[in-house]
């Protein structure tokens, strides 16, 4: 910023003023005092002009590299997006985001959010195979780690970054990490990461476990406990197939091969899962989700957090990866979608109503802690956090996908 400064020039009994441009940061400075003589006042009017001609630069500098985040340029994307009515994408199944999150961009745009919720895999499974058809459907696909690997590897996907238009979406500085992709091995650009925390821990029925019987995953193998332990499917891309993996990073496939001995119970429906740990059917439910639960904890029935399992959880992204579809049907009102989305309103809504982190900055994570899963960026560094990270297209293909594929084989 230019502040202009009064310089008084002192000789003898004669003062002359001069008023030359300083560069502060926002603070005026004390007057400066010079010897008054006619190369001083040259001098003076020199800096001046070479001042003047920079501010001049750097204004004409700015208006031209901002030039695509501009207000008018912005309303022309929306009103093009308002002409092709809606925005299809594929979301998580939970009614909260169907809800609130739908109607809040509805309102805010005037567009269509057809919002089609299905579990992950479900949705990338019909958004390839309409692909293939020459269907056009769906815009954007939203997913767990693993799960739109598929459509990039059939050149389904459009690069990213050609969506993130606005500054505040679009500036690594806004985002903790920066800008994280779950394509991370060689591409880095189709399928963005949002969302940083961790992996929420078993749930118990208090009623049925007593405290501190299970300290550890070892500890589920006792013959008690047969046919008794609940776990969201990880024979596909989830997050049962992402603490499957991470069993056996930590402790091997003898385990995970008594762990299957144990009768469990699996099923790709978190909310079956939540009513048979509520009703007592089940006395322990693994890799379920923080909203299955909630309704039952309010309730006061006897389910409670296990949150001290020596082996710890892995750093997660839960349902926080988002990806378009190449060639679009409706690629304006996608740039509308994903710019809200990764906005800081769009962030805060999506974030409440699957209880997970986002990585933005400007967006409040620390209520998170209270359910055991607190924000990555809460409580941790990029780099700290990068030793205990357990998603991505590098877990998925050393860990998450053999560990699937040994599911597969075990589990009837």
């Amino acid at each position: 910023m230019i502040h202009w400064l009064w310089i008084n020039h002192k000789r003898s009994r004669f003062a002359a003023g001069v008023l030359t441009p300083v560069l502060t940061k926002g603070n005026v400075q004390p007057p400066l005092e010079t010897p008054f003589n006619s190369s001083t006042l040259a001098s003076a009017w020199s800096t001046i002009n070479w001042l003047l001609l920079g501010a001049l630069l750097l204004a004409l500098f700015q208006g031209s590299a901002l030039s695509a985040d501009a207000p008018e340029d912005w309303k022309r994307i929306i009103e093009a997006a308002k002409k092709e009515g809606k925005v299809v994408a594929g979301g998580p199944p939970t009614a909260v985001l169907r809800k609130q999150f739908k109607e809040t961009f509805e309102s805010r745009f005037g567009i269509e959010l057809e919002l089609l919720s299905a579990p992950g895999p479900q949705n990338a499974q019909r958004a390839i195979a309409e692909f293939k058809a020459g269907v056009r459907h769906f815009d954007v696909l939203h997913g767990g780690s693993g799960t739109l690997e598929p459509l990039r590897d059939e050149n389904m996907l459009a690069p990213f970054m050609d969506y993130m238009i606005l500054a505040e979406v679009r500036d690594p500085k806004q985002w903790w990490g920066g800008h994280m992709w779950e394509d991370n091995v060689k591409t880095n650009r189709f399928i963005y990461s949002f969302s940083a925390d961790f992996s929420v821990p078993p749930f118990y029925n208090s009623d049925l476990v007593k405290p501190g019987e299970i300290n550890s995953y070892d500890d589920l193998l006792q013959p008690k406990w047969k046919g008794k332990i609940g776990m969201f499917e990880p024979r596909v891309p989830s997050a049962g197939q992402g603490l499957w993996g991470y069993l056996l990073r930590a402790k091997g496939k003898e385990f995970l091969q008594k762990l299957a001995e144990q009768n469990l119970y699996i099923h790709r429906d978190g909310q079956q899962i939540a009513v048979s740990l509520a009703k007592g059917n089940l006395a322990v439910a693994l890799a379920l989700a923080q909203r299955f639960v909630d309704p039952y904890i309010k309730g006061g029935l006897p389910i409670k957090v296990l949150a001290s399992v020596k082996e710890g959880m892995g750093g997660s992204n839960g349902f926080g990866t988002v990806a378009v579809m190449a060639n679009a049907p409706h690629a304006n009102a996608t740039k509308v979608y994903i710019n809200w989305l990764l906005g800081k309103e769009g962030q805060d809504l999506y974030g409440r109503a699957l209880t997970q982190g986002s990585r933005r900055f400007d967006v409040d994570t620390k209520w998170l802690a209270r359910y055991n899963t607190p924000a990555a960026k809460d409580i941790t560094t990029p780099d700290e956090f990068e030793k205990v990270r357990f998603y991505g297209e590098d877990v998925v293909k050393n860990w998450r996908e053999p560990a699937g594929e040994f599911a597969r084989k075990i589990l009837k």
